[in-house]
């Protein structure tokens, strides 16, 4: 699904290209001594009612993330070893569901999104929610993740979580009419990702995707 009128993706874009040196380019490996682009950000607190509610089994965080059926959000990556870095993973791509979760309700107040994002991480989730729903369009197919790297800032309350995009699968589909535009694959389904996760101050399990950095039409993810 291939709508490159969003601003925000296109800003960062610019800016993540610049980062890709600094953060270690395709040869990204998992180090404590590693500094990471955007690690000093704090973290915001969330909205009282977007803090995890107990922990429902079938939610994360107790925090709904579920997706309608046509909407297949695939990640396809193993989890790394360090128990935050793990952590920080899982919740990087419950805050790519909670966006999706928010095209699909049509707004940008649900409880995922103010839940796994905080700062430039919100402000980047609105910004993806805004521009579809306010030009009537939702999401239909699969959207893969995979070639994941993690990285961890010195002292752990910080992690680099980089993957690839393939979306040549994932469409956009008209709200009222429900038609899907189908696209020829090409390059422009590719995308590389670097969120920031950030641990939330009162609990040990959830992470906040702070910085979102993207690198668009990326020929390594082909």
């Amino acid at each position: 699904m291939k709508r490159r009128s969003l601003p925000v993706a296109a800003a960062l874009a610019t800016t993540a290209a610049l980062l890709l040196t600094a953060c270690g380019g395709e040869d990204d490996k998992s180090s404590d001594n590693d500094k990471i682009a955007g690690a000093e950000q704090g973290t915001e607190k969330p909205k009282k009612s977007a803090e995890p509610a107990g922990a429902a089994k079938d939610k994360p965080d107790g925090v709904d993330v579920s997706l309608p059926k046509d909407m297949d959000l695939v990640f396809d990556w193993d989890k790394p070893e360090k128990k935050n870095e793990a952590a920080a993973m899982d919740d990087a791509a419950n805050y790519i569901r909670a966006i999706y979760r928010g095209v699909n309700k049509g707004t940008t107040k649900d409880a995922a999104v103010t839940a796994y994002s905080t700062g430039d991480g919100l402000h980047y989730a609105e910004t993806q929610i805004s521009s579809r729903v306010d030009d009537g369009w939702t999401a239909t197919g699969t959207r893969r993740h995979y070639q994941a790297t993690t990285r961890s800032a010195p002292g752990g309350n910080s992690v680099e979580i980089a993957f690839c995009v393939d979306s040549s699968k994932f469409y956009g589909k008209e709200v009222k009419t429900g038609k899907v535009h189908t696209t020829k694959p090409s390059i422009a389904d590719f995308d590389h990702f670097k969120i920031i996760m950030v641990k939330f101050p009162t609990s040990d399990k959830l992470w906040q995707a702070s910085k979102v950095f993207v690198e668009e039409e990326a020929v390594k993810c082909q």
